[in-house]
């Protein structure tokens, strides 16, 4: 199959492009960044460079491709006129048309636990509008919106925290449940959709491990020789004045809080364990630790 990866090599898009090209697929891989060419290359797969926000270069790539893999890159948090949710907007709307135009078929669009949500999900907001804006494409497209629970690696947020305060402090943790999940785990889900050759629409989950943040903390803490690390809740209030407090934009610190609380109420979740994955992925917390503390002592 001819597929198109965005991502450029990202935490999913470099062990996807992996998995697709040893299974003798032809891959390309778009980036913004013309020195990622080499790298990509060098996976076995074709580099497309180039911008998200340019719908004729999205249309031109996509153009003659069996499936494409959709995602939104990260932005900065922290640039005061960054508007996130009109960013997401932007983006798949952008993606709506170029798939419209080229003729594509098969889609496989990364999404976020959280997104089944309107309102309440925070900036989560931005998955639920990319899922509903692609949902309008035609029928005879085949789209899968894959939603990943809580990334690990977003843990290495709290390396600095840990090192200074000797603990874990959100308005989201202690004895709350947090499914986990290993990039590694939502790559092999997204090349298994994007060989599906069944057209129909659906949601697809992917978790790698459900610990409550108390067991969270105790297994990082183990492997970076703080085995009594405790993760402990906080005001609401509280943590969007530490969020503000060290730069980050006002809205998009709103909008991380009201996810956090969504994850402390359950709110976030509750459309996963309505459709909870059958089997979790191989990645296990334990194995990411050892990442973590390589991270810890480095910085």
């Amino acid at each position: 199959m001819k597929i198109v990866v965005t991502g450029s090599l990202g935490h999913i898009s470099q062990p996807l492009t992996q998995e697709l090209v040893q299974k003798g697929h032809k891959i390309t891989v778009i980036s913004s960044k013309p020195e990622k060419q080499e790298k990509i290359e060098a996976l076995g797969a074709t580099a497309a460079i180039g911008s998200l926000e340019d719908v004729a270069f999205l249309t031109a790539t996509f153009t003659g491709a069996d499936a494409v893999y959709t995602m939104v890159p990260p932005n900065n948090y922290f640039d005061p006129t960054l508007d996130l949710i009109g960013y997401y907007r932007q983006l798949g709307q952008n993606y709506s048309q170029a798939i419209r135009e080229s003729g594509v078929k098969q889609v496989v669009n990364l999404s976020s636990i959280g997104a089944h949500l309107e309102k309440g999900n925070g900036i989560l907001r931005g998955a639920h509008d990319v899922e509903h804006i692609l949902n309008e494409l035609p029928a005879g497209i085949a789209i899968t919106h894959i939603r990943p629970t809580s990334f690990y690696y977003n843990l290495y947020g709290y390396v600095d925290m840990i090192k200074s305060q000797n603990l874990i402090a959100a308005n989201y943790g202690a004895d709350d449940v947090i499914p986990w999940v290993s990039p590694v785990d939502i790559a092999a889900v997204v090349a298994e959709e994007l060989v599906n050759a069944q057209v129909e629409r659906k949601v697809r989950y992917v978790a790698s491990e459900e610990l409550t943040c108390t067991e969270t903390a105790r297994i990082l803490g183990t492997v970076i020789g703080k085995p009594d690390l405790q993760w402990i809740i906080i005001p609401d209030e509280q943590n969007l004045n530490a969020l503000t407090t060290i730069g980050m934009n006002p809205a998009i610190a709103a909008g991380l809080v009201e996810m956090y609380g969504a994850l402390h109420s359950g709110l976030l979740a509750e459309d996963y364990y309505r459709n909870r994955p059958a089997v979790m992925g191989k990645v296990k917390l334990s194995d990411f630790a050892q990442e973590f503390a390589a991270a810890f002592q480095q910085k």
